[in-house]
């Protein structure tokens, strides 16, 4: 993943990069459902892309995609200035035949925008392998169909990715210099930056240059992962997305972490790192670019202690990955039991992805259009628009069988080479619980700096424990009256986490603070989700 929180919250300034094509024959494995074209023609389909990657001309599945369809493709292709763009483009309501990109159109656009979207639920005969998909995966029909019975976007379904994002890591070699053991509560971990910071800990010579805390940037309207909303899992809180808005469940009650007074404490504990100069300076005012370039250190010299991310190699760089260590979760204090520690639960955001593909009901070649969504859902094109061209980037070892190879060029890391090469995790696409994957590296990494979080993880029961959000469909109402209260209360909150955690006065100011986030639109908030809550558990007996 390096890029699944990149995807579009934290897009790097880099330049995207083209792959080279590959003369590739029709795909055969795996094409159930394909039998025969859409009704030829052109197609226009705008595809939501991350900013590594290259023209869609250079994708020779895309090819194979076109072929399946029996459809020319043009592709209008959009890696910046998104939001700006469809609000023109749905306000004029002249949209292409098929937009492609994870939440590229939301649940609330589908809402606000009636009439726009095709209603794919009556379509199901003309797509066999979404069918199929439902009926495997009975949650992605659940997804991606309204409270009224219909469906206007597909999510997709890619398996192998862990149950969380969000890594903790430490630099063993700086504990291992300092003759320090690996920290298991909070103040054993403040006992522990401040080492990092008054003694070398890198041991240059420069006792200034080491960072001992830092994380990724929140954004204004909420929060995501490699942020330390985590360690609310400390104090046995149980989050998912990293965050997200703060929405939780407790005993059948739906909670928002913004009001809660574990959201409190780790301002608290937060803010006196920070005045201890343990964490950095910038933390506030950086962009993810700058956040993962300051943790690949110089050569040899790592610059921060403890940190979180994807994994050590796409974190802190391939040459100072090994000085790290994995992490398991820590306690808010000594005389917690270990086994009330929870984590951020993040499956449904990393194995999933809603609305990866939405059509336009005024589509002048419907039964193409149909054809190609059909064909994203291919075992084969599934398999190839996550991971690359079948001979370049995945090779087929047997029947339902394959092994995502390495970087073509030696050089990029199997993370960057797959968003550079094909839409990725950006895509349609199902990939079968019954098919076998060599998977790459940086996914063989990820699975394995996940163990010391699984126990954690697992305390969290998606059913109970978290707000199923990916699953619940609101209505146009209940998403505008969320939206405009949203406006207010993260206009608050988010401002005062920048300041209390900097400044202080948390505790001074929380009474106050309370008051004002739930007068502006919390409390209203978390009735809506309360509602939807209670319903959602009902379904599910």
């Amino acid at each position: 993943m390096n890029h699944i929180t990149k995807r579009w919250r934290y897009a790097p300034a880099v330049a995207a990069a083209t792959a080279g094509a590959l003369a590739l024959t029709a795909c055969s494995g795996g094409s159930d459902g394909n039998e025969g074209g859409g009704g030829g023609g052109t197609l226009q389909v705008l595809v939501l892309k991350h900013p590594l990657t290259g023209s869609m001309a250079d994708m020779a599945w895309v090819g194979d995609l076109e072929e399946t369809a029996g459809v020319t493709i043009e592709w209008e292709e959009v890696s910046a200035d998104w939001d700006q763009k469809k609000s023109t483009m749905l306000a004029a309501g002249d949209i292409p035949d098929l937009i492609v990109g994870v939440n590229s159109i939301t649940n609330a656009d589908q809402a606000t925008f009636t009439g726009l979207f095709e209603d794919l639920s009556d379509d199901m005969d003309a797509l066999p392998n979404v069918a199929a998909m439902f009926e495997a995966l009975p949650e992605t029909e659940q997804m991606a169909t309204s409270t009224d019975g219909e469906i206007y976007g597909l999510p997709s379904y890619r398996r192998f990715w862990p149950d969380t994002a969000t890594r903790q890591f430490i630099n063993q070699q700086w504990l291992d210099t300092l003759g320090l053991e690996e920290p298991t509560t909070w103040d054993e971990l403040h006992e522990v930056l401040l080492a990092f910071k008054e003694e070398d800990a890198n041991g240059n010579g420069d006792p200034n240059d080491e960072i001992p805390m830092d994380w990724a940037p929140a954004g204004d309207t909420g929060f995501g992962f490699f942020q330390p909303t985590v360690l609310l899992g400390s104090l046995g809180m149980p989050i998912s997305d990293g965050g997200g808005q703060g929405y939780f469940v407790e005993d059948g009650q739906v909670g928002n972490f913004l009001n809660d007074e574990r959201y409190r404490d780790l301002i608290a504990f937060l803010h006196e790192l920070y005045a201890d100069g343990l964490i950095s300076q910038d933390v506030m005012t950086q962009d993810y670019s700058a956040y993962q370039s300051v943790a690949r250190g110089d050569g040899d010299d790592a610059r921060v202690g403890f940190t979180w991310g994807w994994t050590g190699s796409d974190r802190v760089g391939a040459q100072l990955a090994d000085q790290y260590s994995a992490m398991s979760p820590l306690m808010g204090d000594a005389s917690m039991d270990p086994s009330e520690l929870t984590w951020s639960y993040d499956a449904y955001g990393l194995n999933y992805g809603v609305n990866s593909i939405t059509m336009s009901a005024q589509s002048d070649n419907r039964e193409a259009a149909l054809a190609v969504i059909n064909g994203f859902y291919d075992q084969d094109i599934s398999v190839q628009s996550l991971w690359g061209d079948l001979g370049e980037n995945v090779e087929s070892t047997g029947e339902g069988s394959y092994e995502v190879l390495p970087p073509a060029d030696g050089e990029t890391d199997p993370s960057s080479w797959k968003w550079t090469t094909t839409l990725a995790d950006n895509s349609p696409g199902w990939i079968r619980d019954d098919i076998e994957v060599t998977l790459p590296s940086d996914l063989q990494e990820a699975v394995e700096q996940y163990e010391p979080l699984a126990d954690a993880v697992e305390n969290v029961d998606p059913t109970t424990d978290i707000f199923p959000g990916a699953l619940i469909r609101m209505s146009e109402e209940d998403l505008n009256q969320l939206s405009l209260n949203n406006t207010a209360v993260f206009g608050i909150a988010m401002q005062r986490w920048a300041t209390w955690i900097t400044e202080g006065g948390v505790e001074d100011e929380w009474d106050a603070y309370v008051a004002e986030v739930e007068g502006s639109g919390l409390t209203q908030n978390i009735e809506i989700h309360q509602s939807y809550y209670d319903e959602f558990a009902a379904s599910q007996g």
